[in-house]
């Protein structure tokens, strides 16, 4: 299946955070897995990483998207908070809304290209 040409859906707060593909996926896996660690590993990433992006995200809205419960008997997890699940609704809305917006052009570049 050829995915290109395509675009990605880039929202910037400030010149250090930013909503993507990538963390509304990271999001999606949280609410999937009820873990960060396995929402990472499910994208190839470290937890570390996972984490990292996690508390990007927490930190750029009023209040966090994510939390989480330490482990041990209990087991621990994660879950997105309802601004989480707003946030990564309005994301996949928005990101839908633009590809359908740009499909017809996208097509028209699509059939303007050369060969590989």
């Amino acid at each position: 299946m050829n995915i290109y040409p395509r675009a990605r859906l880039r929202i910037y707060f400030d010149a250090g955070t930013m909503l993507g593909p990538g963390k509304a996926d990271l999001l999606e896996g949280i609410r999937d897995t009820g873990s960060i660690a396995a929402a990472g590993r499910r994208m190839g990433m470290s937890y570390k990483r996972a984490w990292t992006l996690v508390d990007t995200l927490n930190h750029a809205f009023r209040g966090p998207l994510v939390v989480s419960a330490a482990g041990g008997r209990a087991g621990g997890g994660a879950s997105l908070t309802p601004a989480g699940f707003e946030v990564l609704a309005c994301y996949r809305r928005m990101q839908a809304d633009t590809e359908e917006a740009i499909a017809a052009d996208l097509d028209r570049l699509t059939a303007l290209l050369g060969s590989p």
